[in-house]
């Protein structure tokens, strides 16, 4: 008889997210085993208990998912449960805490393809702002962004903060290409006059642009919003633009909405896929996410 297929799923919150378990019910994961409060100094212990208890078969139909909210932390816990594998007993991983990566991917796939398509340029070089960067769907944004060649500048209510993110992801993430930049709200009429995209990752329910700034915003391409929850964080822009044009908008900026949802929808049921289906660990983050969201865009 085959062992069932089991993800143990670990998060530092008090709860597990019931999207993330519904997802890998239905990427074919059998059972879930949820571990709550996790910290980082546990990963180790429970993931050699994991591996050691089903044998080299059935290691194959074991896997480990990292959540939580600190995406920081979620790449700690990954790195160490990768080095806590012991050949031929290893497992895979995926981190995706509060959904950051696989979003953030989606949206970024999204901004790319729109780009290239509606407005005969791309990533590389462009200026993109990241309001309410300092989150983690917002940070994984900026690193993907500036690892594609973009001028990357997170944006927060504090200027301390959003310089501590910018450093922070620089180098945690980062590589040769990086050089993101932290800013506070104050200058965000100033670099509006040069943003080719903007990306809205703030909390639901707050507005970062107005219509005013998205009419006075000269060179703006590509504005993309991941809330679906009612205000939009752009103003003009709702859950249904699908590259549509955004109202008022003097550059003929066109907008990418909550649909974008589908696009992480995707990337995140295709990553848990691959770890059944892989003969082979593999370990998975923000970059794999990138990849996937990208394949799927280029399709539609």
């Amino acid at each position: 008889m085959e062992k069932p297929y089991i993800l143990h799923m670990m998060t530092t919150e008090k709860n597990l997210s019931p999207f993330d378990a519904n997802m890998a019910i239905d990427a074919g994961w059998v059972s879930i085993v949820p571990y709550l409060h996790v910290e980082t100094a546990e990963v180790q212990g429970l993931v050699q208990d994991a591996i050691f208890s089903r044998g080299p078969k059935g290691v194959k139909r074991t896997a480990l998912f990292i959540g939580g909210r600190d995406t920081e932390q979620a790449m700690a816990m990954l790195s160490i449960a990768r080095e806590s594998m012991v050949p031929p007993f290893e497992i895979s991983a995926f981190a995706d805490p509060s959904g950051a990566f696989t979003t953030a991917a989606g949206m970024v796939a999204a901004v790319e393809h729109e780009l290239i398509n509606k407005h005969k340029s791309s990533l590389n070089a462009a200026n993109i702002l990241v309001f309410g960067g300092t989150g983690p769907v917002g940070q994984a944004a900026a690193v993907l962004s500036a690892k594609a060649g973009a001028n990357v500048t997170i944006i927060g209510r504090q200027l301390e903060k959003s310089q501590r993110i910018a450093k922070m992801v620089n180098e945690m993430f980062g590589d040769s290409k990086t050089n993101i930049q932290g800013a506070a709200d104050a200058s965000k009429p100033e670099l509006m006059q040069t943003a080719d995209v903007v990306y809205a990752t703030a909390a639901a329910g707050i507005q970062v642009l107005d219509a005013e700034q998205i009419a006075n915003a000269p060179a703006l391409k590509v504005a993309a919003d991941v809330n679906a929850v009612p205000p939009s964080g752009i103003a003009g822009l709702d859950a249904m633009h699908h590259g549509t044009p955004i109202p008022g908008s003097n550059s003929g900026a066109t907008g990418i909405g909550a649909l974008i949802g589908n696009v992480k929808y995707h990337a995140q049921s295709d990553l848990l896929k691959r770890m059944v289906n892989s003969g082979q660990p593999v370990y998975l983050h923000f970059e794999h996410a990138f990849e996937v969201a990208r394949a799927f865009v280029s399709k539609q």
